[in-house]
């Protein structure tokens, strides 16, 4: 019991971070997963570009996509960077959760 203490203790000490910052930001990395879901859902349409929908998608996802295109091989017509920024994104969500501190 006192070691389990001690622990939490260093563990908070040691860059844990509050839990409803943690949930926040996790909730955060899941809206941006979703985001990159519709937008590579909504590019197997056809849909106009210019629509307010799949301009504010495009805000919002291009910063993440982006970076990740320009690292990846181009494998033709299949672009790859929505699901590698899935992947990070989620890796990055559970970082977060594993950072908080005990409630």
């Amino acid at each position: 019991m006192i070691l389990t203490l001690a622990a939490e203790e260093r563990r908070a000490e040691n860059g844990a971070i509050n839990p409803y910052v943690a949930q926040f930001t996790f909730t955060f990395i899941q809206m941006l997963t979703w985001a990159i879901i519709a937008r590579a859902l909504l590019s197997w349409f056809p849909i106009d570009q210019g629509s307010p929908l799949y301009q504010m998608l495009y805000r919002v996802t291009e910063p993440i996509i982006d970076p990740l295109r320009k690292v990846l091989p181009s494998t033709g017509m299949l672009d790859l960077s929505p699901m590698a920024a899935i992947i990070v994104l989620m890796v990055l969500g559970q970082f977060v959760l594993g950072l908080q501190a005990p409630a």
